[in-house]
């Protein structure tokens, strides 16, 4: 009995062998020359972009850690007389940071006692920041070195 030997794989064989770098490689080819065909019709002056007014990035609030913290609270005494006790400093900025719970319904209300609290802090001449954000009920207030030199424009409010 006469066994065929078998062959690995020849130049002969008509069976091709083509694996994925082949096919990746002829791809890769077929984007070039369709990336080049494009970039030879493009104009060779590019069209000049319509101005756009220049775009000025908001300044990042400084951050420094607080030198004294303010929670209301029973056992707290008011804010003014807290104020009176902290020795004053051109560089200190008094943020007043008041969280609310309960959605839209509580924002008035937040949104009142912010007022309240930055009026007798401007009563007492300290430079304050005032934040209204949702959260758990809570008022606290902190002092920090962490004034601008430049106030900037008031949003809210009278007085410039």
């Amino acid at each position: 009995m006469v066994l065929a030997a078998q062959s690995p794989s020849s130049v002969l064989n008509a069976r091709p062998m083509i694996g994925w770098q082949t096919l990746l490689a002829d791809l890769s080819l077929i984007l070039f020359m369709v990336t080049a065909a494009a970039v030879d019709a493009s104009p060779d002056e590019p069209r000049p972009a319509a101005p756009r007014a220049p775009i000025a990035r908001p300044a990042e609030a400084p951050r420094s850690e607080p030198i004294a913290v303010w929670r209301a609270n029973g056992a707290a005494p008011p804010l003014g007389r807290w104020l009176r006790e902290q020795s004053p400093d051109p560089r200190q900025q008094l943020t007043i940071a008041v969280h609310y719970a309960g959605g839209a319904a509580a924002l008035p209300a937040a949104l009142a006692r912010a007022a309240t609290l930055g009026r007798e802090a401007q009563a007492h001449d300290v430079a304050a920041r005032v934040l209204v954000e949702p959260g758990a009920d809570d008022v606290v207030a902190t002092l920090a070195y962490d004034r601008l030199r430049q106030t900037g424009t008031r949003i809210a409010g009278k007085g410039g």
